[in-house]
């Protein structure tokens, strides 16, 4: 599956998010998050044939930046349960439901 491919179906599961492309993204007053499509070279032949989706929390500061607080990276064969997953990743990091507040 091609990276537009897994995007472009998580933005339907996440229709709140902004697709760049490249990304998706979530914003608020306090907290970005990204979706990405996470390649590592290291993972080899054993690797699972399912999608790898990074994604990436961000905290804002004092002085209005976003860091990088942590990542996590998710691949899952199913489609559907990678995207709940995330989800759920999501709203433990943030405290707060992706679907109404982020």
């Amino acid at each position: 599956m091609a990276n537009y491919d897994i995007l472009r179906l998580l933005y339907d599961y996440f229709p709140m998010a902004v697709n760049t492309g490249q990304s998706l993204v979530f914003i608020s007053e306090d907290w970005k998050v990204e979706l990405w499509e996470h390649r590592n070279a290291s993972f080899g032949l054993a690797r699972p044939s399912g999608p790898s989706i990074r994604v990436k929390i961000f905290k804002k500061t004092l002085n209005g930046d976003f860091v990088l607080g942590h990542h996590q990276d998710f691949q899952l064969d199913s489609l559907n349960e990678l995207a709940q997953q995330i989800e759920r990743y999501i709203q433990f990091a943030v405290g707060q439901n992706i679907r109404e507040n982020v």
